[in-house]
């Protein structure tokens, strides 16, 4: 084989050596220094060492970064646990369980800023089958509730439940919440709440909805007091 038929070398193959033999630069120091590099922040050119420091003051950034959206994460958080006690200690305070469904209504905008809010409960008692909150549901948005097994949200749909909002066409993203007895995952619905925002970005379909079941269990718990005893 002639010379000129050797395959060319690589960076990789250069870079595969330097690894292979760490000893390289110890026998090669004067080398380090020489090297010349382009700075990351701008036109510059700056020595290795130099150069290092660049990377790990904008590694230390980043790290920072990231501690900044843990901290606040967890002062979201506290605020939000603190929204739901605030929330539930009101609803425990509600001796007349008449007022219930709209005192949940009030909450969402009140406590959670909301922009809309809407509630419809099915199955209640006869004491309150006269009441606004308990009338115009149809079958159909009955069975819809019942098949959500997890709060839905995303964008506007055509659904029954977006018209029990107070300005429906003001709704561009939406969160639809099942209200269940606590405890009873599977059981049909006796309710729904509707959150709704003009943002399209309050309520995406990729969106957690830990905090949005966490509202069905505190609602639901607090509508018992108003639906028919089972058995």
């Amino acid at each position: 084989m002639q010379a000129n038929d050797l395959a060319p070398i690589t960076e990789r193959d250069i870079a595969e050596y330097l690894i292979q033999n760490p000893g390289f630069f110890e026998r090669n120091a004067d080398m380090l220094a020489g090297v010349q590099l382009s700075s990351a922040h701008g036109s510059r050119i700056v020595n290795l060492q130099e150069r290092q420091a660049e990377m790990l003051r904008d590694k230390i950034k980043v790290l920072e970064h990231r501690l900044v959206d843990m901290i606040r994460h967890g002062s979201n958080n506290s605020v939000t646990t603190n929204r739901l006690l605030q929330w539930a200690t009101s609803l425990y305070l509600q001796h007349d369980a008449r007022q219930l469904p709209a005192q949940i209504v009030t909450d969402m905008r009140e406590i959670f800023m909301v922009p809309q809010a809407a509630i419809r409960v099915w199955e209640v008692d006869a004491a309150f089958a006269s009441e606004a909150f308990a009338t115009g549901v149809s079958e159909d948005a009955r069975r819809f509730a019942s098949s959500l097994s997890a709060p839905y949200c995303g964008m506007h749909v055509g659904v029954e439940a977006v018209k029990w909002l107070d300005e429906p066409t003001q709704a561009a993203s939406l969160a639809l919440v099942p209200l269940r007895p606590l405890g009873e995952a599977r059981a049909p619905a006796f309710g729904m709440l509707v959150l709704a925002s003009p943002d399209t970005q309050r309520y995406t379909e990729d969106m957690a909805t830990d905090f949005l079941e966490r509202i069905a269990e505190i609602a639901g718990a607090a509508l018992s007091r108003i639906t028919q005893p089972k058995g």
